[in-house]
């Protein structure tokens, strides 16, 4: 009995032991993996809601342990920061469908819409064009932008508009880290990688804009839209030929009639032409964002009819309103005249301001969203 009592004092020794080094070794890794995560006022937190540009990725591990760790640096989402402040949520309305899908297509929702012209409604729209068009977004993919959320996790995604102010800004590694890439009209990337990466997620487009692209930067190396695997296309419905050219790209046939009759969808989209491949705004979606946040002065003027946010614009809220974290890249910015129109240019080249957009309002409210941490936006300061 004697032998059998020393013996269980041994192994209640060992086994407290244990325990003890088990708790050490516990405070020890809880403390320094919470010291990662702590901050003081207003300044720290600001920081950590910014991109991490410090980040190289070696091989696919290394990437999948970056994005855990970037999930787990998402402590405060987007939605969580405009939630927190009155001014802008009384602004934000996520409950307005971001995408159109054939659930969207009804009697009822038909003549709802026909009070408004596109790309805000229906108004002066065929039925069968609409009807046939929508009805073919029936997949699940098709009601969201991502499938599985990250692990449950942060979303990070980057919008990468085309401005000028890339040209030279070595960002296209920190571009390339977020989990989704935005692009849109004229995404020229060859020769281009180091300032804009050459990732690519999704490209956002309206028929007008896309074929008008694949004209104007031809001689920039434009010869297509992205077409890597795994890319979704998002439709901008700002007429009849956005419904066509979406309905024969899914159908994968020539397009029967209109202004781009005969086309060849595959040439622009690729060979794939499932349905959850592509997307398309809701008019609802649209016109929320021209009323909440850019209801230009241009709209009171005779030819306030062909208004509407612009293509990067409506990519850069579309982002908003699906993402966790936002960056925008290579948006219009205070010192615009720095630089040229388009980072691809060959010669500097002025901004131009049409009537049909209005990008002083827009640089306005990116510059508002910005100083209230609601997206970070890439600025820049060049020096003469």
């Amino acid at each position: 009995m004697h032998q059998v009592f020393l013996v269980f004092c041994k192994w209640r020794a060992c086994f407290l032991l244990w325990v003890g080094v088990l708790t050490l070794m516990g405070f020890l890794f809880g403390h320094y993996f919470l010291s990662g995560f702590e901050f003081n006022g207003g300044d720290n937190l600001q920081q950590r809601l910014m991109v991490d540009t410090s980040v190289t990725f070696q091989d696919e591990g290394k990437t999948s342990m970056n994005k855990q760790s970037k999930a787990m640096k998402c402590t405060v989402s987007l939605r969580q920061r405009i939630q927190a402040q009155p001014q802008l949520h009384s602004l934000f309305q996520f409950d307005v469908p971001v995408l159109a899908r054939s659930q969207h297509f009804s009697t009822s929702e038909w003549q709802r819409l026909q009070h408004y012209l596109p790309p805000y409604g229906w108004k002066g729209l065929p039925i069968n064009v609409v009807s046939s068009a929508l009805m073919l977004l029936n997949d699940t993919a098709n009601s969201g932008l991502f499938g599985e959320r990250l692990g449950g996790g942060c979303i990070r995604c980057a919008v990468v508009g085309n401005g000028g102010i890339l040209n030279g800004s070595r960002q296209g590694r920190a571009i390339d880290e977020h989990d989704f890439v935005f692009r849109l009209n004229g995404a020229v990337i060859k020769g281009f990688e180091e300032d804009v990466g050459t990732k690519t997620s999704f490209y956002g487009f309206t028929t007008n804009t896309m074929k008008n692209s694949l004209i104007a930067y031809r001689s920039f190396g434009f010869h297509r839209i992205p077409q890597e695997q795994g890319i979704h296309y998002i439709f901008i419905p700002s007429e009849v030929r956005d419904y066509v050219m979406l309905h024969s790209a899914i159908q994968g046939v020539r397009v029967p009639h209109g202004h781009d009759k005969d086309d060849q969808p595959w040439t622009y989209f690729g060979p794939n032409h499932l349905a959850k491949k592509f997307k398309m705004l809701h008019p609802d979606f649209i016109r929320y964002i021209k009323d909440r946040f850019l209801k230009s002065h241009l709209l009171k003027l005779a030819y306030g009819h062909v208004y509407m946010p612009s293509t990067g614009a409506l990519m850069l809220m579309t982002a908003l309103h699906a993402c966790d974290e936002v960056s925008a890249y290579g948006f219009i910015t205070d010192n615009y005249r720095a630089f040229s129109d388009h980072y691809y240019d060959r010669v500097k080249k002025p901004l131009v301001f049409y009537a049909n957009h209005d990008m002083q309002l827009e640089s306005r409210l990116w510059k508002r969203l910005h100083s209230l941490n609601v997206f970070r936006l890439y600025q820049r300061t060049v020096t003469t």
